[in-house]
């Protein structure tokens, strides 16, 4: 095999997974609020802003352990670190532009 393997950094892809994961699967969910149905800028009844906070709030931590579980597959902890760190700060300012512009 001419590839390298996955090498066992299991405390740091595990760290990874549980901060820079969390912050992107906030980001991520982030995104989906101000983009998806109705927007966060729409006039909605009281009955969709509960429904639609409750579900926000509840998909977070299925994108997080998904995160978490696949963590594993990056190939060093520092790469792990790497790309989630920086796809939790592009999502976080993704969040922050479409708050300037919406």
């Amino acid at each position: 095999m001419n590839g390298k393997k996955i090498e066992p950094h299991w405390w740091g892809k595990t760290l990874a997974g549980i901060f820079a994961g969390f912050f992107l699967s906030i980001g991520i969910v982030g995104i989906f609020a101000w983009l998806g149905p109705d927007g966060l800028t729409q006039q909605i009844t009281e009955e969709q802003r509960l429904w639609k906070t409750q579900f926000n709030m509840w998909i977070i931590t299925p994108i997080w352990l998904l995160i978490l579980s696949f963590v594993y597959l990056f190939k060093t902890s520092r790469q792990a670190w790497t790309w989630l760190g920086g796809a939790a700060c592009t999502s976080l300012i993704i969040i922050a532009i479409l708050r300037e512009m919406l």
